[in-house]
């Protein structure tokens, strides 16, 4: 009994041997002595000498060196200067091409038109032909209006020659038959004078226009650079006239 006490208080002390040796010191298991975060303390004996501060002594020519004062521009590398970019200049806008569309005309016939497309050809961005109708005066009549009836037609001119009036006809076809044709005029002031002279007569004469349906033809064209194109100086003989561009 008491030796199995004995064995048992031998292991008890070396469990407490075994925990100290294990818990007990620091330094052997590298535990720091403060807490995380705080410096250590340090003993003025245990601090390192300090290195000595004292100048080395200059040779000749180390002193001179010193002694000499540098510029500015030896002591620098000079350093290069980066160009400095010229803005470029805004280029001016450029105009937008502006078009004239006139028409020329009358033309006599065709081949006078296809002769002045052919002296536009250079100037003109664009052309175009067309032919109108249109109605042309051809002169002015002056007449007697007939009695209906050829007999009459014939008795009015007797007349006529009786009052010294000459130069006359009797239509004797158409829309205008017996009627007393007493003269045809280019122009209108002689048309005038002949019907006034057989009014003086006696005679009730009338005046009217005669006009017929003829052919005009056209030169539409659209020309460039703000119209100063010279057109008149290669086609002559015309007018022209503001129209729509095409």
């Amino acid at each position: 009994m008491f030796l199995r006490l004995l064995f048992v208080l031998l292991i008890a002390l070396n469990i407490a041997v075994g925990a100290w040796l294990l818990l007990g010191q620091d330094d052997v298991h590298g535990r720091a002595a403060t807490d995380a975060g705080v410096p250590e303390l340090h003993l003025l004996s245990e601090r390192p000498p300090a290195p000595s501060s004292a100048p080395a002594p200059a040779t000749p020519a180390t002193s001179m060196a010193a002694a000499t004062p540098t510029s500015p521009a030896s002591s620098a590398a000079p350093v290069a200067q980066a160009p400095v970019p010229v803005p470029a200049l805004p280029s001016p806008p450029s105009r937008p091409n502006t078009y004239t569309c006139m028409a020329l005309g009358p033309f006599a016939t065709q081949t006078d038109m296809r002769n002045a497309r052919a002296a536009l050809s250079s100037q003109a961005a664009r052309m175009r032909q067309r032919q109108e109708q249109t109605t042309q005066t051809t002169g002015w009549w002056v007449y007697l209006p007939g009695g209906g009836t050829r007999d009459k037609a014939l008795e009015l001119g007797r007349r006529l020659a009786a009052a010294n009036v000459g130069e006359y006809f009797i239509v004797s076809s158409g829309d205008q038959s017996n009627t007393i044709s007493l003269g045809l005029f280019k122009d209108p002031a002689n048309a005038r004078r002949r019907r006034e002279q057989v009014v003086a007569a006696g005679f009730p004469a009338q005046m009217s226009e005669r006009t017929e349906s003829v052919a005009e033809y056209w030169l539409d064209v659209v020309i460039a650079d703000n119209g100063h194109a010279d057109w008149r100086n290669r086609v002559r003989g015309v007018g022209s006239h503001s129209t729509g561009c095409f």
